[in-house]
């Protein structure tokens, strides 16, 4: 079992920054990545950004344009998000994701957080 617990979201003037935090806890041991998803009101869920849990491979959506930046502190458990010059668009419900290959194989995301807020005010 692997719980995720995010935070850091909240309300935020466009061009402004944000760092979400997605810590994990239970078997991290047999996590292979961590993805980040977000929903907008009325939108399906989208890809935003992933990162295996070594830390060797990154991966991002292409509207990211250099804007975000995920990264990991192995010590707490924990990948970060970092948003910068944020945008209206980029309000959502912000999710973090562990896809755990001794579930199901890799491919697929096991383990889900409750999700943050993310508010962008023009």
């Amino acid at each position: 079992q692997v719980q995720l617990v995010e935070s850091g979201g909240g309300l935020v003037q466009a061009g402004g920054s944000l760092r979400l935090s997605c810590a994990a806890s239970g078997r991290t041991f047999s996590i292979y990545a961590i993805g980040w998803f977000r929903q907008a009101p009325g939108k399906e869920r989208e890809f935003v950004a992933a990162i295996n849990w070594s830390g060797t491979t990154t991966s991002y959506a292409n509207f990211m344009k250099g804007r975000f930046t995920i990264s990991r502190d192995n010590a707490k458990n924990t990948v970060y998000l970092q948003m910068n010059s944020l945008k209206p668009e980029d309000t959502a419900v912000y999710f973090c994701a562990a896809d755990s290959p001794v579930v199901a194989g890799t491919g697929s995301y096991d383990y889900w957080g409750q999700g943050t807020q993310v508010t962008v005010s023009s």
